[in-house]
């Protein structure tokens, strides 16, 4: 299935967003915005995340269409719909660098604080805290399914993540890198390009449903005048532990905080909620190519760092900053790249 697109654009905010704690200023000055996030669209299709703001520890069960899944939690719990950030990011940079013409493999390791920043976190010791209790959720957080993706349909139990490891500085014992090996599963979506672009809003998103509802109408409304669904089927696969009536105030309540990305939300009779996007949904454009040898002068002015992912990165700001028109791009990513070794250093 063809990867799809949807803005980047920016809105000032709304109400019950968390803040823009690391607000983009102008491209040529930005250290750090991750590739543009992406999504895998089973995990988007299916509940595979609790919704609970507090250690979750129920076995869930969920049927659909054929589809069974069945998701067993550590002695930490279950992950959480927070703890996806996680994922969205690494999805995210391997998109970049296929895109890009890059060889990609199950395992990342990339810079624990661009990792915050990008997902719109704190970068707070606690936020570092919270971070590696995401990944011992993440690799403990147990999945049985018979659902496809790359189109191979597997009955298999697997993690959300196969492994991680932390490297940490001498002093003061806060994380510096960290290694991820992706499930074989979450691998192959991405190998088949069976992903979403979010919005980065999304990352502003506070309450666990709100997130949850978002991936729904982004995966089943896209660019669609609109789409509806039913109360009864919505509360079903958001995976909430609400009663219905509780999660349809819930609902209410979104539509009148108005608080969805892309998407407008409004009750029709016979207990449907539509969903239709908002003005301006478009692809966004293909990055400018770089010269092989740009990429040889990015390792001289970052020696021993990654430049394909410093591409991506690059790549990453340039689209959240509008795409505009490079009439020289290998020299403003090497203008770039001075600006964030010099702040490196």
């Amino acid at each position: 299935m063809a990867e799809a697109g949807i803005p980047q654009g920016r809105v000032q905010g709304r109400a019950g967003w968390a803040p823009d704690r690391h607000r983009q200023g102008d491209f040529f000055l930005c250290d750090v915005l991750g590739a543009i996030p992406k999504d895998d669209m089973a995990s988007m299709e299916h509940p595979l995340f609790s919704l609970a703001t507090r250690p979750d520890l129920r076995i869930l069960r969920y049927d659909h269409n054929g589809t069974r899944i069945e998701v067993t939690p550590s002695v930490r719990g279950l992950a959480t719909i927070h703890d996806k950030d996680v994922l969205i990011y690494c999805i995210s940079q391997l998109m970049a660098a296929l895109n890009a013409g890059r060889n990609v493999s199950r395992t990342l390791q990339m810079r624990a604080h661009d990792m915050l920043v990008a997902t719109n976190r704190e970068t707070s010791g606690d936020g570092y805290q919270r971070l590696r209790d995401a990944l011992e959720r993440l690799a403990g957080t147990r999945i049985t399914t018979n659902f496809a993706t790359g189109g191979v349909e597997v009955t298999t139990g697997f993690g959300l993540i196969e492994s991680w490891q932390i490297l940490r500085k001498a002093r003061g014992g806060r994380m510096v890198s960290v290694s991820i090996t992706l499930s074989d599963w979450l691998f192959r979506a991405v190998l088949s390009k069976s992903v979403l672009t979010l919005s980065r809003d999304y990352f502003r998103l506070r309450k666990p449903l709100e997130r949850r509802v978002y991936e729904l109408a982004r995966k089943h409304c896209g660019r669609q005048e609109s789409w509806r669904i039913s109360v009864e089927l919505l509360h079903k696969k958001s995976g909430s532990a609400s009663p219905r009536r509780v999660f349809r105030k819930m609902l209410r309540d979104m539509i009148a905080a108005d608080t969805l990305p892309d998407y407008l939300m409004s009750e029709e009779p016979g207990d449907i909620i539509r969903f239709a996007p908002r003005a301006g949904l478009l692809e966004p454009l293909p990055a400018p190519p770089l010269k092989p040898e740009t990429l040889d002068e990015g390792r001289l002015i970052l020696p021993g760092w990654d430049i394909h992912a410093l591409v991506a990165e690059w790549e990453g700001v340039w689209q959240a900053s509008g795409c505009p028109r490079l009439h020289a791009p290998d020299r403003a990513f090497l203008g770039w790249l001075a600006k964030r070794a010099g702040r490196a250093g």
